[in-house]
This record gives C-alpha cells, sequence and structure tokens, in this order.
C-alpha cells in the first residue's frame, strides 16, 4: 500500500498521522524538527517544507499528501505561500492527491451560519492570504494538474489545539484563576476537536466526490465562551470558571508586548458576534458525526 505524508504535527496533524497509522497505512509526518507522535508506521521526518525539492521527494509513491501545517501566527505574510506553493507543486510533479486542512478566516464578517457554499469575502491579512491558497490550489485542481480538496475547522480545542480559548483560557480555567478573554462572552461560538478534524481530512481523501470542493470538520452546535469555560471547569473537576472580557483597547496595548497578540485585533470579528459554522453537509456527505462536546473539553483539559 503506497504511503501518505502528513505535514505538521500540531494537534490536527499528530491526530491524523496516528488516524492513518492506526488503519494500517503508513505515514510519512514531516515536521522542520522530526518531531510527533511515536507509531511503528508513522516515519518522523525532519524536512523544510517550503523546499520544493526535499518535498516533491518526500511525496514520490505516496498516496494522499495532508498539508495540516501554519507558520507563526506573524509570519504568514512571508512564510505560509512559500510553504503552500512548495506542496502543491509536489503534489502535481508526483501526482499525490493534496488534502488541505483549513479555517473561516476566508470569511469575513457574517451575519448568517457559515455553509461550504457561502462565498469568500475575506477582511484581514490573513483571510485574505488563506483565500489565496485556496484559489491557487483549485485552479491546479480545475487545469487537472492535481486533484485537491480543502476541509475547514472552526477554533480548535481537544487534543494539541491552539486556539484563542485553549492558551488564553485554558490553563488559567484549570489552575483556578481568572481569565481574561478578548470575545464577548456570551455569543455563541462554533468550536472544532482535533481528533473529529482528523477523522474528516482521512474521509475525504478516501471519497471520490471530495476532490475539488471544499468540506466543514463535522463540529457540535455552537456554545458561548462562558459555556464552554464552565463545561471545561466540569470535566476537569477544577472550581467553576472565572471569566473576564479583555476590552478591544487592552489587547491592543498587550500587542505592544508581543508579536503574537499583535496579530489578534484584526480577527476580533470571529469574536464579537455570533460565530457559526454549519457542517450538516459534511455530516450527511460522509456519515460523520463530532465527538461529544465533553468528550472534546476532556482531551483539552489533558
Amino acid at each position: 500500500m503506497s504511503h501518505a505524508v502528513v505535514v505538521g504535527a500540531g494537534g490536527t496533524g499528530a491526530a491524523t498521522a496516528l488516524s492513518l497509522a492506526e488503519s494500517g497505512r503508513v505515514v510519512r509526518l514531516a515536521t522542520r524538527s522530526g518531531s510527533g507522535p511515536h507509531h511503528p508506521r508513522i516515519e518522523r521526518v525532519a524536512v523544510d517544507a517550503a523546499d520544493s525539492r526535499q518535498m516533491t521527494e518526500l511525496c514520490r509513491g505516496a498516496r494522499t499528501l495532508f498539508n495540516c501545517a501554519a507558520p507563526a501566527y506573524y509570519r504568514w505574510p512571508t512564510d505560509f505561500p512559500p510553504l503552500a506553493n512548495s506542496l502543491l507543486h509536489a503534489a502535481e510533479v508526483t501526482g499525490t492527491d493534496y488534502v488541505m486542512l483549513g479555517n473561516l478566516y476566508g470569511h469575513g464578517p457574517v451575519d448568517r451560519p457559515i455553509t461550504e457554499d457561502l462565498p469568500l469575502a475575506p477582511s484581514s491579512v490573513k483571510g485574505r492570504i488563506r483565500a489565496q491558497l485556496w484559489a491557487d490550489a483549485l485552479a491546479a485542481h480545475r487545469a487537472g494538474r492535481v486533484r485537491v480538496t480543502e476541509v475547514r475547522a472552526s477554533d480548535f480545542i481537544g487534543s494539541g489545539a491552539g486556539s484563542l480559548f485553549t492558551i488564553m483560557a485554558v490553563p488559567k480555567i484549570l489552575a483556578g484563576k481568572t481569565a481574561w478573554i478578548p470575545a464577548d462572552l456570551d455569543l455563541p461560538h462554533s468550536w472544532t476537536g482535533t481528533r473529529d478534524a482528523a477523522r474528516a481530512l482521512v474521509a475525504v481523501s478516501q471519497d471520490e466526490r471530495a476532490w475539488g470542493k471544499v468540506w466543514h470538520v463535522p463540529s457540535n452546535p455552537p456554545v458561548s465562551v462562558r459555556e464552554l469555560a464552565g463545561r471545561l471547569a466540569g470535566v476537569a473537576g477544577v472550581r467553576p470558571a472565572r471569566l473576564r472580557s479583555m476590552p478591544r483597547w487592552a489587547l491592543t496595548a498587550a500587542g505592544l508586548a508581543s508579536r503574537m497578540i499583535r496579530e489578534l485585533p484584526e480577527m476580533q470579528y470571529q469574536f464579537r458576534r455570533p460565530f457559526i459554522l454549519d457542517s450538516s453537509w459534511t455530516e450527511q456527505v460522509f456519515d460523520l458525526k463530532p465527538s461529544p462536546l465533553d468528550d472534546t473539553l476532556r482531551e483539552t483539559a489533558e
């Protein structure tokens, strides 16, 4: 059986590699450091994914290339296009199917649940980058140079998740301290489990109906930041969550000392109004369901 290549060993990349390996596939897991989960069928490879020559060699003989990688937030404008171009080129040259993990940044402020057929209308730098990466890949697909699909997620929770909630809220909640979060705490918001994202990536990669289309990771009905924090505290067995909404000016001020935080204000529209992912179409087509929310929150706590 031909191998699969997974780029990126964050929460979803690691879960995707493990899912493939546990199903019997041989996996090459590519990261800069050669990190990732240990499994007899996972070969961890240290590689610069922006080097198209290295990626082409890694993909020779592979059936599927999964792109679960992203540069540091503040390096998206300089590093993301070369990374994505390298992987797209490697897939084209080797004839490898290409599955991209995406998000909802390409949608600017919306007043309705986000479905797969909603046109992209980015209002941020990062949103325009995401939209262009998909446009480039889709153009290659339509030209017959490669088969490509993109699986989009909302903000991550779960094992290995890195999101505003897991970075700014989870450690404080588990420690019994007050968490200051740059968000309206009581608006509905969609959250995506990393393992659910991995299952969706694997499922679409094995279905002929997937190619040339966008799919949404099956995600639970939206809950507010306050409710999510309360349920996390409950499953973790810690004191009730204490939250405060960080005002915009405080977020801007914090950005003066942090390159990472400096990137957050342009995405604030996702947390200052309802932000809802509709995954019903993907769930129907691929017979997938999201994991129970409390199970995903237990993984988050661990």
